[in-house]
């Protein structure tokens, strides 16, 4: 598509801000208001407008992808997504340790056990540890309380979680990121773990290092939006 438009401005509204091009206000691509809860975030989406150049490219436009996403997919099945986010906790990476070799098996107890840990004393939700890839029931006590704590996000967080829970393959990591009780940095290297052990044994998978490289980067798009929808600041600006 090409750029159409010459001015961008961010709208204040009733119910949020808007994004306007040319002083008309941006629809998601379902066609949605484009509503967003934080001026921080429409800023954000504001920018990446303007950032474009004779051609539109939605892919330079992760903020406006979540946004979108948040109010396209996720409000309407809000229910939905987060059952499916807390799914995740039933088959949870930390959960599935390794039984060789014994520097693996003891690199995910020393890395994982205190998520875990985190997870059963603050979150209220004792998750259990098997070794190999026969699945673990977990309680359903834990499971519904992972259910509970998902379900309590709004459309726009969910959105995050939703993306952090993939990237990282764990929604303890995920949740842990969420309420600030440890960096992206770390629930990063700890959800790859693995496969850094595997290839420090034999060497770099460059076409894997490829696609933990897109992952991570999306990871980062999701942690920027998540900073967005939390910053408060700017709304009385």
């Amino acid at each position: 598509m090409k750029r159409f438009y010459k001015s961008v401005s961010v709208e204040a509204g009733e119910t949020g801000f808007q994004v306007a091009l040319d002083g008309r206000i941006v629809k998601t691509p379902g066609k949605a208001a484009l509503v967003m809860p934080t001026r921080a975030l429409a800023e954000a989406v504001a920018a990446e407008w303007e950032a474009q150049g004779d051609d539109i490219a939605p892919d330079t436009m992760p903020q406006m992808q979540y946004a979108s996403t948040a109010l396209d997919r996720v409000a309407p099945r809000h229910g939905d997504v987060a059952a499916e986010v807390a799914a995740f906790g039933g088959t949870d990476l930390l959960c599935y340790r390794a039984d060789e070799p014994a520097e693996l098996v003891a690199r995910q107890a020393e890395v994982w056990d205190p998520y875990l840990m985190w997870a059963s004393e603050d979150l209220g939700a004792a998750l259990k540890v098997t070794a190999g890839i026969m699945p673990v029931a977990q309680d359903e006590a834990a499971l519904d309380r992972l259910l509970g704590l998902v379900a309590g996000h709004d459309a726009f967080e969910l959105t995050a979680l939703h993306a952090f829970t993939n990237g990282l393959g764990s929604l303890i990591l995920a949740l842990a990121f969420m309420r600030g009780h440890s960096p992206l940095e770390a629930v990063w290297q700890a959800s790859i773990l693995d496969a850094l052990h595997q290839e420090e044994a034999w060497g770099t998978d460059w076409e894997a290092e490829e696609k933990r490289e897109k992952v991570h980067t999306d990871l980062v798009a999701a942690a920027t939006f998540l900073s967005h929808l939390r910053n408060k600041t700017l709304e009385s600006v």
